[in-house]
């Protein structure tokens, strides 16, 4: 497992006995992880421990339709228990192994196919900045395998795939 990044040190929170109970409570509705998974997921404890946000946010055409996609062209998701305004993150601790925020370090973002003015970030509960889109704070879905996959879409009836309009996608099938 690497554990360092050149611009910080990143965290490994889930250790080999607190697996079990990361797994089954994780975020509300969704999908238990594997353990490889969920050790591999980074957790950022500062904004210094991050990654540097030169992000790109594009879009992408999915069955669920147009969505926005990441640098490496994964799935962005919105948590309908979040708020968009003013914006507001909710998913933390344990939700975060599975749903993982996106960071707004440094803020700067290339967007393609999305308007640079939907694009803004939130201070998360643990100081940490995270970006938002429409308001709405963007994560990642852990068990998402390969750029594209979407199967964090509709989990527990309160996480979807988000548009470049900053609103969630409906499934279109």
């Amino acid at each position: 497992m690497h554990l360092s990044h050149s611009r910080g040190r990143l965290i490994a929170v889930a250790a080999l006995g607190l697996l079990p109970l990361a797994f089954t409570s994780a975020c509300a509705g969704s999908q238990a992880a594997t353990a490889a998974e969920a050790v591999a997921t980074p957790v950022y404890t500062t904004d210094a421990d991050a990654p540097a946000n030169n992000a790109t946010l594009s879009v992408a055409n999915a069955g669920i339709g147009k969505i926005v996609v990441d640098d490496q062209g994964f799935t962005l998701y919105m948590y309908s228990h979040d708020s968009a305004s003013p914006p507001k993150a909710t998913c933390d601790g344990e939700c975060a192994l599975t749903w993982e925020p996106v960071s707004a370090q440094d803020g700067s973002v290339t967007v393609e196919g999305v308007g640079q003015g939907l694009v803004g970030e939130v201070t998360r509960s643990d100081g940490t900045k995270q970006m938002t889109l429409g308001g709405w704070p963007l994560y990642r879905y852990a068990p998402d395998q390969k750029p594209g996959d979407t199967t964090g879409q509709g989990q527990g009836g309160m996480w979807f795939a988000i548009g470049p309009d900053g609103k969630k996608v409906a499934a279109t099938s």
